[in-house]
């Protein structure tokens, strides 16, 4: 199994460049695999891994995740291939349909049928980056346009890209299974290990659809981690990040991640961490995140905890834990990146199970 690093996002509250490139350096040191960069409210992601892969060298750089009505699917391609052409073939795009409150309230666009609407945006996507003039008759995309009168063109770059890998997010059965069917990877966020069984099941469901094969699919979970030896500081460290997730992320009837928890079997609590941060109680909201909530969906407490919890993901079929740092300061992230790094590369190996990798091309 693999460690990424989630990097945090750019915004007024945290606009110190330096700092991300720091953290960018510090995990290619600690041979880390990847970066992956968010959108989100305040950050691009394409902006943000240009500069971080100009400061680095060998750590992939990818988006976790794109919203695919940020963009047309062919300027998704486009930014996905200039990013790969100069970071020498380490990028890989991660794509998400994201929430009503963002499609419609930012990009104006209404949110209905989101996973269809991926199921022809990715098709687009796989068009254009094989170099192919973009042609596509869809209920949801069509290109040209109706008019007919343009042609059809392909992206105008020598040759294509040998293959850039495409990741899906999603937490339920219907965006899993479509990961399954037509993507090279699955991002899961705030997934336990025992999850992971289930959305194998799935992913299985749309790998039989397209009748393909999963050995070289990969499995990535974005899990927050906070190693301390005092076990409620480091819960305390992690609550305030779960509370904006299960609380603020999307709207009261559309937040994934708080129907997540209720999947889980933490409807009550969520349901609570939810009805304070929708009332602007943020404080509140962050203290009705339960101990039982956060050691379900972090990794956090005392080394011998989080070690433990790595070797879970791994012995689960993950190849990749994408860790999210909770820590008070930028000397405390770098602190944490290079102790769980310790952590991970003293695991045991996990009889039975067999992780695909994937080389970044150089």
């Amino acid at each position: 199994m693999q460690l990424a690093l989630a990097i945090g996002a750019v915004s007024a509250a945290n606009p110190a460049p330096r700092q991300g490139i720091e953290l960018a350096q510090a995990a290619e040191r600690c041979g880390y695999e990847a970066i992956w960069a968010p959108e989100i409210h305040t950050t691009d992601p394409f902006a943000q891994l240009g500069w971080i892969g100009s400061h680095t060298t060998r750590i992939g750089l990818g988006c976790a995740v794109a919203q695919i009505t940020a963009r047309s699917a062919v300027a998704m391609a486009a930014g996905a291939v200039t990013l790969d052409g100069l970071s020498g073939g380490r990028f890989r795009l991660g794509l998400g349909v994201s929430g009503p409150r963002v499609v419609e309230g930012w990009h104006g666009y209404p949110y209905q049928q989101p996973l269809s609407v991926m199921r022809e945006y990715l098709a687009v996507v796989r068009m254009a980056l094989a170099g192919d003039p973009v042609r596509y008759a869809g209920r949801y995309i069509t290109l040209p346009a109706p008019s007919g009168r343009h042609g059809v063109e392909p992206l105008a770059f020598p040759t294509p890209p040998a293959h850039l890998p495409v990741h899906l997010a999603g937490l339920g059965p219907v965006s899993v299974a479509l990961a399954g069917e037509l993507a090279d990877g699955w991002i899961a966020i705030h997934c336990p290990p025992e999850y992971m069984a289930l959305g194998r099941s799935w992913l299985e469901e749309g790998a039989g659809r397209a009748r393909r094969s999963l050995a070289a699919f990969t499995t990535s979970v974005m899990v927050l981690c906070c190693v301390d030896d005092d076990e409620e500081l480091a819960r305390d460290l992690v609550r305030p990040a779960l509370a904006v997730y299960l609380g603020g992320m999307g709207s009261r009837t559309a937040n994934f991640y708080n129907r997540l928890a209720v999947r889980l079997g933490f409807g009550p609590a969520a349901a609570r961490v939810q009805d304070s941060y929708l009332a602007g109680d943020v404080g509140e909201a962050a203290a009705a995140v339960d101990d039982g909530l956060i050691d379900a969906m972090a990794a956090c407490g005392p080394p011998a905890r989080v070690r433990q919890r790595l070797s879970e993901y791994r012995e689960a079929g993950v190849d990749t834990v994408i860790v999210g740092l909770a820590a008070p300061s930028h000397r405390a992230k770098i602190e944490q990146l290079e102790l769980i790094s310790a952590l991970a590369g003293d695991l045991p190996e996990a009889p039975g199970v067999i992780l695909p990798t994937r080389e970044v091309v150089l």
